[in-house]
């Protein structure tokens, strides 16, 4: 249910307002000067405000001034019995998203309102859309394993070397990746992801490498594999360890050879593309054990990569929830949410067994369900185990 903050100093206007628009199905609060209104704001989330312009202590055109520096997401219609077109082009300017005289037709004010909520949710899944495809999120961090892991991408990625990324689940091993591709001179063209253990074993070389129609009962027209797709670009390839004695053949003939060959085809295709592989495995224990092949490690190590566990990187913490509170609170279209230093502490000496992915999920937890800022209180809550 949509929450509605009316903000106006006459209490028969505020009382009309609420009685409608709860009709209506809103959730109303109210506040009878600017000041108590600024308040509320601060303290909660709300998805739009109706504010008057005259009004004690703090005036409708001062409380939209600061209300948009807490958050110029939400919506706030301008009412006033005292306007004119100077003032409503005034309140246009400073932010407002519209402006109607007192007394408020019925029908325009609620077409105002669903309108305006309407362009707040499009605003809102806009930004978490394009941060979602365009923007490569930053290696957060300032710890020596961290601060080593950016030194070796400004290296090795302007150049073509094979990168062999380690690490526990979570990690960060594709963010890594990611990096060494944005920074590399390949980072016009694709970056194409693999997920090896995801990828059912008999149709791994068909993922990779593409099929040609007919060539197996359920091939019933060409594919054109990752290798392929990512011709020019880098090729990742998610938890490597996983991958089939048959696919490491024809990766490693890929790699030697830079020639790939669909299933069910003869012909050989060129392809330009620079592999990343990651794994949680230890590959050498995966050698001795005949799973993996020793000439196929050697090719994807040329530059070995190690990102540490979160509880070897903990001073890096209150750095992460800074930016995973910014992010999730922008994704839900609500002001970030402030956490206390205890209640930081308490993260700090958490055991992550899933790593920043789980720590990520914690402050998506705590945003959801704590008040306006997280305590101490709120970390036992939700987080500590029982």
């Amino acid at each position: 249910m949509a929450e509605i903050l009316i903000i106006d100093d006459e209490k028969a206007i505020r009382k009309t307002l609420t009685e409608i628009l709860s009709f209506e199905g809103y959730k109303i609060s109210e506040a009878a000067d600017g000041e108590e209104g600024l308040k509320k704001f601060k303290e909660k989330s709300y998805d739009l405000v109706l504010c008057d312009i005259k009004m004690p202590k703090l005036d409708g055109i001062e409380f939209l001034q600061k209300a948009g520096e807490i958050n110029a997401d939400v919506p706030v219609i301008m009412i006033s019995g005292h306007g004119n077109i100077e003032t409503a082009v005034e309140a246009v300017k400073k932010g407002a998203y519209d402006y109607i005289s007192k007394p408020p037709d019925l029908n325009r004010l609620l077409i105002t309102i669903r309108n305006a909520m309407d362009k707040s949710n499009l605003v809102t899944e806009t930004k978490v859309l394009k941060r979602r495809v365009n923007k490569v999120q930053e290696m957060i961090g300032e710890s020596d394993p961290i601060k080593k892991i950016k030194e070796t991408i400004e290296k090795v990625a302007p150049t073509d070397a094979r990168i062999l990324i380690t690490g526990e689940n979570g990690v960060g091993k594709e963010l890594v990746a990611r990096w060494v591709h944005e920074k590399s001179n390949r980072a016009a063209g694709p970056m194409v992801e693999v997920n090896c253990a995801a990828i059912p074993t008999e149709l791994i070389e068909s993922e990779l490498f593409g099929h040609e129609k007919g060539s197996f009962t359920s091939a019933v027209k060409q594919r054109i594999g990752k290798f392929e797709s990512a011709n020019g670009g880098t090729l990742f390839l998610d938890e490597i360890g996983d991958m089939s004695a048959s696919a490491q053949a024809k990766v490693l003939r890929a790699l030697q050879e830079g020639k790939i060959t669909r299933v069910g085809a003869d012909k050989d295709i060129s392809v330009d593309v620079r592999v990343i592989a990651a794994t949680n495995k230890d590959l050498l224990k995966e050698v001795e054990d005949k799973n993996f092949r020793l000439d196929l490690y050697h090719r994807l190590s040329v530059i070995l990569i190690h990102v540490p566990s979160l509880n070897e990187r903990r001073d890096d913490i209150p750095m992460l929830v800074d930016q995973f509170l910014q992010d999730i609170c922008s994704d839900y279209g609500i002001a970030v949410k402030k956490i206390d230093e205890e209640a930081l502490n308490q993260l700090k000496e958490y055991n992550w067994t899933g790593n920043i992915r789980e720590l990520r999920n914690v402050v998506e937890r705590l945003v959801i369900l704590s008040a306006k800022s997280i305590t101490a209180d709120d970390v036992k809550s939700y987080v500590m185990p029982r």
